[in-house]
């Protein structure tokens, strides 16, 4: 099975850890250096994903915590890693400010085509982190939190490099709708996915805006009103991931797309995803307009010269060593 080692270190993010893993992955593909909790098999028995989805806690308090969010690199493919598997990797908001600071580095990185959202431990993410959420219960701090929250979601959009989700475990509420931000997923055969709020009285309001946008709104109606799973394959199904696949082929298929994808020519995939979420938005007049704009300009670019002559030419064609 290919793992996706991890060299070339990029400029480190404030609060999100970069670093070269020596000692490799553990069985389920994550860093090899991740919750000591974790790494020695310990179980406090205070973290469950219960069967409702929701968003389960939390911070354990240690001053020698792992950073929340790890970013590794492996050639022109950066993994963002989720990085709280004791507390299912639940976005406190520590976790939010470490992924802030995270996407803000590797958009910055013109060498990096490509980045992967992953996360250590048995699920991709448990959503919002409840006790925190608790400890304040005021109009003003939870404004604050989903306006926060939402600021990362729209980074995941508005980064010029396409962004995988690698989705190896459970994914519910705000994991849910990470998934959904997501240009592209790959799940496995163990994944399984929510919007549960609605269990505990909470409608997963601002999940609601991504997961309509990736589904059907019957299917997303039905998932945020009874707060019940969905399987890897029916996500599949329903257009909230690419690929669902068995658990041993995950890291397969993420470093095909992402190799496939980082063989692209840059300024069109940078263009090109650019484009594709700003027509979602407009009429269709308005949309074929700035899509006529956008091709013109892709179509002065010296790849996409020298694309179109190597076609007539009947070679391949020869891009240009460049970045984003």
């Amino acid at each position: 099975m290919t793992r996706m080692t991890h060299r070339d270190p990029i400029q480190p993010a404030p609060t999100a850890s970069v670093r070269t893993v020596a000692g490799g992955r553990t069985d389920d593909g994550a860093p090899a250096e991740a919750d000591p909790a974790r790494s020695e098999g310990r179980d406090d028995g205070r973290d469950r994903v219960h069967d409702d989805g929701l968003d389960r806690v939390h911070e354990d308090g240690r001053d020698d915590a792992p950073a929340p969010v790890i970013v590794e690199r492996d050639g022109p493919v950066a993994t963002v890693w989720l990085n709280r598997p004791a507390a299912f990797n639940a976005l406190s908001e520590a976790t939010l400010g470490a992924l802030a600071d995270a996407f803000d580095a590797v958009g910055a990185d013109p060498s990096i085509r490509v980045v992967v959202l992953a996360a250590a431990g048995r699920a991709f993410c448990a959503g919002h982190d409840l006790r925190e959420m608790r400890a304040d219960p005021s109009p003003t701090y939870y404004r604050e939190l989903f306006d926060r929250c939402t600021r990362v979601m729209m980074a995941i959009q508005r980064l010029p490099q396409p962004v995988v989700a690698r989705v190896q475990g459970v994914a519910t509420a705000a994991g849910c709708q990470l998934v959904a931000m997501c240009d592209l997923a790959v799940a496995s055969d163990e994944a399984r996915f929510a919007v549960s709020g609605i269990n505990l009285g909470l409608f997963c309001s601002t999940p609601a805006v991504a997961l309509a946008r990736n589904v059907g709104r019957k299917r997303a109606f039905e998932m945020l009103m009874t707060g019940e799973f969905i399987d890897a394959q029916t996500a599949s199904a329903i257009g909230l991931v690419n690929h669902a696949v068995p658990v041993d082929r995950l890291d397969d298929e993420v470093a095909r797309l992402a190799a496939r994808i980082a063989a692209q020519p840059p300024t069109a995939v940078r263009m090109g995803k650019g484009l594709f979420y700003r027509q979602l938005e407009m009429g269709i007049e308005a949309a074929y307009q700035l899509a006529g704009q956008t091709m013109a300009c892709n179509m002065m670019d010296d790849d996409a010269l020298e694309g179109v002559q190597a076609f007539l030419d009947k070679r391949q064609p020869a891009w240009r060593p460049r970045s984003l």
